[in-house]
């Protein structure tokens, strides 16, 4: 079945790094977009980046500069690079594929 996996969450401080994996999000014939979306607590889920099939990608503000969504050759797995963290960004990070199959997220919490 096929149903995103995302990893590569964890602690760091601010100013750090992380890289974010997402893999089983369905074959390379059916995607067309590819997303990551995080929810912090108590607010509502946002979109942070996407890539196309064609390989455009879309970032919200806040991370623009910051953030890089990228594929492998292959599009087995979905990478987000997140560079100078903030503590805004602590949030439960969530896959999407076709702006239909949700993963069950993964924790980034950016603390001293």
């Amino acid at each position: 079945q096929v149903q995103p996996v995302e990893s590569g969450g964890g602690l760091v401080q601010p100013g750090g790094s992380l890289r974010l994996s997402c893999t089983n999000f369905g074959s390379i014939f059916s995607i067309y977009i590819i997303s990551w979306y995080r929810q912090a607590p108590g607010k509502q889920r946002e979109l942070v980046a996407s890539i196309s099939k064609g390989g455009t990608t879309n970032y919200v503000d806040s991370v623009k500069g910051r953030f890089t969504i990228y594929r492998d050759n292959a599009w087995n797995t979905v990478y987000l690079q997140m560079n100078s963290l903030k503590p805004e960004d602590t949030a439960v990070y969530y896959c999407n594929s076709n702006d239909d199959l949700w993963g069950q997220g993964t924790q980034v919490t950016v603390s001293s």
